[in-house]
């Protein structure tokens, strides 16, 4: 519904999701259509916010949800490598990228 927030269970419901190995509360989207941005997983009124860190070869760009978020990498063509993550899993990956909770 327009204006609702988005949440965990509804965006891993949404999508085709794979757990990462090794990474508890994260996983990968497994989309073989055309590239999605986060406005198409998320709607247009999700605030994103965009980082550079020197432990990510792109940049991540993270936005949060009530129950954990999304960390997406945007690659050089401009395509990205989604990632859903529970609050653990976001603030967890957050640490190892060196990025400030916010």
């Amino acid at each position: 519904m327009p204006g609702e927030p988005m949440d965990f269970a509804t965006l891993k419901a949404a999508w085709p999701w794979t757990e990462i190995a090794g990474c508890p509360g994260r996983f990968v989207l497994k989309h073989s259509g055309p590239a999605l941005t986060l406005a198409d997983l998320l709607g247009p009124d999700v605030r994103v916010s965009e980082h550079r860190s020197a432990l990510a070869r792109d940049v991540v760009l993270v936005a949060r949800l009530a129950d954990g978020g999304l960390i997406s990498y945007r690659r050089p063509d401009g395509g990205c490598l989604h990632t859903l993550n529970t609050p653990e899993g976001l603030a967890r990956k957050l640490s190892q990228l060196a990025i400030a909770p916010a």
